[in-house]
């Protein structure tokens, strides 16, 4: 795919959680529970005008969807603050400096005054139905194999209430998260390949981690802004897996290409979307569809539309494994109902010809034209029906700008019209906080060490491969590395191979990892300095260490993994060349390998390779 040609640009947003004492606007611990919670609160939210006396359309569709939200609360997790029964407390300045940290790192220019303002956010995530945001600094950039990318804003910002699912049409948030201090780094739209993006994400990640960050699951958030020259800017949010973004690219351009592909076709055929709606509920009385029926059976409707050229487009692909008609769903599905039914694929899913060629009949199809059908409760059916009208109208103009959420097999799906800046106002409640040049001057002066020359010092200093340093980087592996290294003599290769390679294979395995904490390795490896167990049997003490709960020495114990002394070595080399005499003697020398192998089978790594392979060869050499 020839992205240059395409006119592809992108951008990255990358929200980072901060791991300070308290949360950004109230003493609250930026902990999570999973606790029964003490109380619960229930709230609607609605959209309202910015300055300019503006509603921004994401909050406006958030609106007609008329959800309810229920918020879990806490006596000592949460307060008055994340219910929005009480103003805002001071900045968290802890927070604020991590930012600065973060900005000098990026080589941002930092602003003099530090101003909160309101994002509206009436999804549920927020309780008072809006985000507390502040720009911290601009214009930054970055060095990648494919050119500068510059990095546009850093806001300090709250983390949203976590979503905990959906009850009797309430949706569940619990407030543990909101408030949490939450970094944004925004760049502007200079990345130009799917490679880089990649690239981009993982180089903000680590100078993020080069601080005071959380870790894990969750704590950090990746969006993407793609756009193509005839397209339309496109936000994808929550990108977990960096290894995914290039083909999250690939197939978020195919898109809007197969898109742009049915406008012109929409436009050859002077394709029209009727406004009529049409009730099909006579026609379906008795029908088998078990959908439709049962939406006819709660008093419901069965609504039509009639869109004219459509016939063969609705059921075109426009990424792996999804149509032009599963676009339309999913802004069909935001207003409630379970989707919708299209010419295209029928007669299906209960549906008969008879029915298909009756609605045909009823809404004067030509061969060219094509129906939708929605049906359930009334207002349901309606929204969405006029939901999927509006996206059809759209489909002969352009490609809209759209919010989507990534899916796992980096496709994405509708999730709400593109914000704008009508939903940005200013915060009454919390007054400017001063950035001083002097302030800035001693941030500077201490700054972390960033992951590449983290990686250039720990190959010079422990002589180490670059494929090992660079895996002890990626993991964030360089400090327990070094915690080990600062109390014990073993060799750098030995500690180096465990944190970069062995856990990531037990990890892979299903082994929770981050179980082995920095205890548990400073004992193992202090096990091998001694000389109790060999660097061999490593991994078999951290994995039963974590599944016995018990300590590295008492593991090694349990699974028979101390070593033999140097004696019981001898002794056991004796009896296997004893076993072995014909072999010796027919081979000499030649028999080394298979005895050698004989003898660590054996010995099941209770001795150490260069003490066998030395008592073996001696051994062998003295037989006359």
């Amino acid at each position: 795919m020839d992205y240059e040609k395409l006119g592809l640009k992108m951008g990255l947003e990358v929200h980072q959680q901060l791991n300070t004492e308290k949360k950004l606007f109230c003493p609250c611990k930026c902990e999570l529970t999973d606790k029964k919670p003490d109380y619960t609160l229930l709230r609607s939210l609605r959209p309202t005008q910015s300055e300019l006396g503006k509603i921004d359309r994401a909050a406006f569709e958030e609106s007609r969807r008329k959800l309810k939200f229920m918020y879990e609360s806490y006596d000592h997790e949460t307060c008055l603050v994340e219910s929005d029964d009480e103003p805002p407390h001071p900045l968290n300045t802890e927070a604020l400096d991590i930012a600065l940290t973060i900005a000098s790192l990026l080589n941002m220019n930092i602003v003099d005054e530090f101003h909160t303002m309101r994002k509206q956010v009436i999804d549920g995530s927020n309780t008072g139905g809006f985000q507390r945001t502040g720009l911290v600094a601009t214009d930054g950039h970055l060095e990648t194999d494919h050119g500068t990318v510059l990095i546009e804003n850093l806001c300090l910002e709250e983390d949203a209430a976590r979503r905990i699912g959906q009850k009797k049409g309430n949706v569940i948030f619990r407030l543990d998260r909101l408030g949490i201090p939450l970094l944004e780094v925004t760049t502007d739209p200079s990345i130009k390949h799917p490679e880089q993006v990649k690239e981009v994400a993982y180089q903000l990640g680590q100078v993020l981690r080069s601080t005071k960050v959380k870790r894990g699951l969750g704590t950090i958030r990746q969006d993407l802004n793609i756009s193509i020259s005839e397209g339309s800017r496109v936000e994808i949010k929550g990108v977990q897996d960096l290894d995914l973004m290039p083909k999250m690219v690939e197939n978020e351009v195919k898109r809007q290409v197969n898109l742009i592909e049915i406008k012109n076709e929409l436009q050859k055929r002077d394709a029209k979307v009727l406004d009529e709606i049409y009730n099909l509920n006579d026609i379906f009385e008795k029908t088998n569809s078990k959908i439709i029926s049962k939406a006819i059976s709660k008093d419901g409707n069965v609504f039509a539309i009639k869109l004219k050229g459509f016939k063969g487009l609705i059921g075109k692909e426009i990424q792996p494994e999804r149509r032009f008609g599963t676009e339309l769903a999913a802004y069909a599905k935001k207003m409630g109902v379970s989707g919708i039914f299209h010419t295209d694929e029928l007669p299906a899913y209960g549906i008969t010809l008879e029915e298909v060629e009756e609605v045909s009949k009823i809404l004067k199809l030509s061969k060219d034209d094509a129906f939708i059908i929605v049906a359930d409760e009334e207002e349901k059916a309606r929204n969405a029906i006029t939901e999927v009208q509006r996206r059809a109208k759209i489909a002969i103009i352009d490609v809209p700008e759209e919010t989507r959420k990534a899916l796992d097999n980096a496709n994405s799906d509708y999730l709400r019209p593109l914000s704008t800046a009508s939903r940005m106002y200013v915060e009454t409640d919390i007054p400017t906080t001063v950035i001083s040049r002097e302030h800035i001057k001693e941030i500077k002066s201490n700054l972390p060490e960033l992951p590449v020359e983290k990686k250039i010092r720990i190959i010079e200093q422990y002589k180490l491969s670059e494929d090992m340093a660079s895996q002890l980087v990626r993991l964030d592996k360089v400090d327990d590395f070094e915690y080990i290294m600062a109390s014990s003599k073993i060799d750098p290769t030995t500690v180096g191979s465990t944190l970069a390679y062995t856990l990531k294979e037990l990890r892979r395995e299903g082994l929770e990892v981050s179980k082995i904490d920095r205890i548990i390795l400073k004992e193992t490896f202090a096990l091998v300095e001694a000389g109790n167990i060999a660097k061999e049997v490593i991994s078999d003490v951290l994995v039963g260490s974590i599944k016995e709960d018990t300590t590295p020495k008492e593991t090694a114990i349990r699974l028979n993994l101390i070593m033999l002394s140097e004696q019981e070595v001898e002794d056991l080399i004796d009896e296997l060349i004893s076993e072995n005499k014909k072999m010796v003697e027919d081979r000499g020398m030649g028999a080394m390998g298979a005895l050698m192998g004989k003898s660590m089978q054996k010995l099941k790594g209770k001795a150490d390779g260069k003490l066998v392979n030395k008592l073996l060869r001696d051994k062998i050499q003295n037989i006359k």
